[in-house]
């Protein structure tokens, strides 16, 4: 048993798992994450995991994160209060836009923790997220490795889980007292931009997905405040009522 050590601000950050196959991953999951003092852990997945499974793998500690455990039918609903969103994948590519490591994205997220919603979102065992699942994600973290690539669920939850646990245990800075859009009101305001860009015909169907995810980027860089989410959407808003009305 390791020594306990003084512990990160709780209550602020999730464990998000979408759609785990195995109940006793959802078990070891919890295990680390309240190592490192996560304490919220949310499940979108359609039918309850099997609890006998889960708690196998989970210390009495982890149990009552276990009991505790949301469930989720679908991942937007379950970001909707998360500031920031930390999508996790193993898998490289042009549309998946990662060149974070755990570490610096901690780093990243170090000015916020103890005051925002975070939230550290892994994908199925033996697929991970997908494209649009990373879309909703504010940052993407894949774990360096050799040539060999095989890191199983608990052990990507650790690395991610300690690089955080650390980050927050530091000598933290002043800290970021702005208040961010969270991915509710974000996606909200991603649902106007793309239907401003549908009614100019700026959108195609082939090409929606492209598009959506190179604005999602990029405002995603961004930050955006809450209000300014807000005048966002009021832009939005009044393009489309002067598009439906017509010309004067």
């Amino acid at each position: 048993m390791s020594a306990s050590q003084p512990a990160a601000p709780r209550g602020q950050t999730a464990l998000v798992l979408v759609r785990p196959r195995v109940a006793e991953n959802i078990g070891a999951a919890a295990r680390i994450a309240c190592n490192f003092a996560i304490d919220r852990l949310i499940v979108v997945r359609d039918e309850p995991p099997e609890q006998e499974a889960m708690l196998k793998m989970a210390t009495h500690k982890a149990a009552e994160l276990i009991h505790a455990m949301e469930l989720q039918q679908d991942l937007a609903t379950a970001l909707r209060p998360f500031q920031f969103v930390v999508g996790t994948t193993a898998r490289f590519g042009r549309q998946r836009g990662v060149d974070r490591s755990p570490r610096e994205v901690c780093a990243e997220l170090r000015p916020h923790l103890g005051r925002h919603h975070i939230a550290l979102v892994f994908g199925p065992e033996n697929t991970g997220l997908s494209n649009a699942e990373l879309d909703l994600c504010h940052l993407v973290s894949a774990i360096p490795t050799a040539d060999f690539s095989s890191l199983n669920l608990a052990q990507a939850v650790a690395i991610h889980a300690y690089e955080l646990f650390l980050t927050a245990r530091a000598a933290a800075p002043e800290q970021d007292s702005r208040e961010y859009a969270n991915s509710r009101q974000l996606e909200g305001m991603y649902g106007h931009i793309a239907e401003v860009l549908a009614a100019v015909n700026f959108l195609q169907d082939r090409d929606q997905a492209y598009w959506m995810r190179s604005i999602r980027k990029f405002l995603h860089r961004t930050r955006l405040r809450k209000k300014e989410a807000t005048i966002i959407r009021g832009i939005c808003r009044k393009m489309l009522w002067r598009l439906n009305a017509g010309p004067p």
